[in-house]
């Protein structure tokens, strides 16, 4: 069991990894070695995680959700299929945190007095520059 919050852990049943050949560092061991890692989790359907928590990391995944809800994060940062497999696991584990923080509800405001002020001032100069531009000179 992985813990992402107090309340939230998520099963290792539910992560799917599978092993490339990375490109970048590591020499002729690169040409030999699967130690890329791509790491694949069904957010849509996943039993670990609350619907809210699960809606929000699907928008947090952007590009890196599946049609099917599948979020596919691939690393090859590190030399080792160990340092990448821990890489992957991790960057997983933030998207979730961020996305078990509830958003925070925006509150209604009003404009303040100076900045109504402000506002009103800019738009009386652009109606005059603007006026000025459409009045020809008369040269009488």
């Amino acid at each position: 069991m992985i813990r992402i919050t107090d309340r939230i852990w998520l099963n290792e049943n539910e992560l799917e990894e599978s092993f490339v050949r990375a490109s970048g560092p590591g020499g002729q061991n690169v040409n030999k070695v699967s130690s890329a890692v791509q790491l694949r989790f069904d957010a849509r359907r996943s039993p670990s995680l609350p619907h809210d928590v699960s809606t929000r990391l699907q928008r947090i995944a952007g590009r890196r959700l599946t049609r099917e809800g599948v979020i596919v994060i691939a690393a090859f940062r590190h030399r080792s299929q160990e340092q990448n497999r821990k890489d992957a696991r991790e960057r997983l584990v933030e998207m979730i945190r961020e996305a078990a923080k509830p958003p925070i509800p925006r509150r209604a405001t009003k404009p303040t007095k100076a900045s109504r002020r402000r506002r009103l001032d800019t738009k009386a100069r652009r109606s005059k520059i603007k006026r000025l531009r459409g009045d020809k000179p008369t040269f009488d």
